[in-house]
């Protein structure tokens, strides 16, 4: 995939969240861990954690496929009820990742359209956006309001919407291979960031044009990426 034209103006930003701007990848890998044990189903941390940024629909078919179990409706629902449920428990110690407000600040200043869609529901997303004091005019698309989640394009298409901006004008920012997946099929360029866990090669390889440590480098590399002062 060539890069898009971006030279002429600045260019708009879709966050993910979970990873990308709050440091919350482990809270959900361990929130599954516990779902998964007390319905009975053996799976290692390192196979959930491959799995994180998928809506939890798609987590529930890929743990199908790797277990070589058949989930029944009644568990499915259980398993992500759970999940919610062990995650909110948790929802205290996530914090924003270093550099995220500023990051968001910084975009704001230089009057930098950008919006956030997360796979998670708008009820798990809330307490995280609220860390990040995201203003309440910046879009925010979850997983309730499109049919299909990462790596389907659905949620970064509705963002580029939003914001009135063609997706091809549009960097989406993601630590997971399932959001640069989903960045490359939406026709945007990937940003990937490092603070979810997966290696720049793994980003890379999975689309990422640049890939930066966590929101703090990126800060310190906007100009890279086309962001300039607006005056």
């Amino acid at each position: 995939m060539g890069a898009p034209n971006l030279s002429g103006r600045q260019p708009a930003f879709l966050f993910d969240l979970d990873g990308t701007l709050v440091d919350s990848v482990y809270q959900h890998v361990a929130a599954w861990q516990e779902a998964l044990v007390e319905c009975g189903i053996p799976l290692s941390v390192w196979r959930i954690h491959r799995r994180i940024g998928m809506s939890g629909g798609l987590f529930i078919t890929a743990l199908q496929r790797e277990t070589g179990l058949s989930l029944d409706p009644l568990t499915q629902a259980r398993l992500t009820r759970l999940h919610a449920e062990r995650y909110a428990q948790r929802a205290g110690t996530v914090a924003p990742l270093p550099g995220a407000c500023e990051l968001l600040e910084v975009l704001g200043q230089h009057e930098v359209a950008f919006a956030i869609a997360t796979s998670g529901t708008l009820s798990v997303a809330t307490p995280a956006l609220a860390l990040l004091r995201v203003p309440e005019t910046v879009p925010v698309i979850t997983r309730d309001q499109v049919a299909r989640a990462k790596p389907d394009p659905d949620l970064f298409l509705a963002g580029a919407e939003r914001l009135k901006v063609e997706p091809a004008r549009c960097f989406v920012v993601g630590d997971s291979v399932w959001d640069l997946l989903a960045a490359k099929r939406a026709g945007a360029l990937g940003i990937g960031l490092l603070s979810g866990g997966y290696g720049q090669e793994e980003l890379q390889a999975a689309g990422a044009y640049r890939v930066y440590e966590d929101p703090a480098d990126l800060v310190e590399h906007l100009e890279e990426v086309g962001v300039r002062p607006a005056h």
